[in-house]
């Protein structure tokens, strides 16, 4: 999916518009997790966690509220079923649980999105099965058999957000859903352009100002130095901060005054 025209200069594409995306609505019952409604008035897309790695009901029912009230659109982030560990942890999965499993997420989060005003935009896969389906075929093709299952009742194709190259993104395109390239602006990557896995040290980073360079880098370049000091490609028509994050706000904000300053517009892809 387009985010517009591209600038080529030499090796250089400067990309005019790019989507600002965050993982919100993670806290459950009593426990908050991150700044939701400082993170609304920053990012153009919220990924919005529909209760199976976190979220619930209330949550849920609020975020969409706040997102419809500031023009921020609504993606489910749809996980496994692991409440414990944060949808963290890697599960073997049937298929076709699986695929009932994020069909039935999708369609929680819609409900509340309806009911604020608007409806669910798009869909993300979150934690390990968004690593999981980058490689994993046969998990890829069940949460694209849930999201076509579910937009083939309602009309419009869902977008679906993924790692660039994954088989997920690649089997999505065969369904005929739109898909869109996504980069991780507080993540290291490794020279084969993957997530340096979480318990690697310095696979997340939080210092707002490496974060808001790193996206100007993609954006710009449409490259990131990985975790070896080598330079890879980086396509992106999305770039994500982590709403989990301590300093996710202070992140959220140097990213988007840096795309500006580097005459990129920050736009929501749908």
């Amino acid at each position: 999916m387009a985010q517009g025209d591209d600038s080529v200069f030499g090796r250089t594409v400067v990309r005019r518009m790019i989507d600002l995306n965050a993982d919100l609505g993670e806290g459950f019952g009593r426990w908050r997790l991150g700044d939701d409604d400082a993170l609304l008035n920053l990012v153009t897309s919220a990924n919005v966690a529909c209760g199976f790695h976190a979220g619930d009901p209330t949550t849920m029912r609020t975020v969409c509220t706040s997102a419809v009230a500031r023009g921020v659109r609504i993606g489910a982030q749809v996980g496994y079923r692991d409440l414990p560990g944060f949808g963290r942890r890697d599960i073997e999965y049937d298929p076709r649980e699986l695929a009932d499993d994020v069909l039935y997420q999708i369609g929680a989060l819609d409900a509340f999105a309806r009911a604020a005003g608007d409806r669910v935009r798009y869909v993300k896969p979150h934690g390990a099965l968004y690593n999981r389906i980058a490689r994993d075929a046969v998990q890829a093709e069940a949460v694209v058999r849930a999201v076509v299952t579910y937009t083939s009742a309602h009309g419009t194709p869902l977008p679906v957000l993924g790692l660039p190259g994954s088989v997920f993104l690649e089997l999505a395109t065969t369904a005929g859903l739109p898909t869109v390239a996504e980069a991780f602006a507080d993540r290291a990557y490794t020279p084969q352009g993957t997530l340096v896995p979480r318990s690697t040290q310095g696979a997340v980073l939080s210092s707002p100002e490496e974060v808001a360079s790193r996206a100007v880098e993609m954006a710009v370049s449409g490259s990131v130095t990985a975790i070896d000091g080598t330079r890879i490609p980086v396509s992106a028509e999305s770039l994500c901060v982590h709403g989990d994050s301590p300093a996710a706000v202070a992140m959220a904000g140097a990213v988007r005054e840096g795309l500006r300053g580097a005459g990129v517009e920050v736009r929501a892809f749908v």
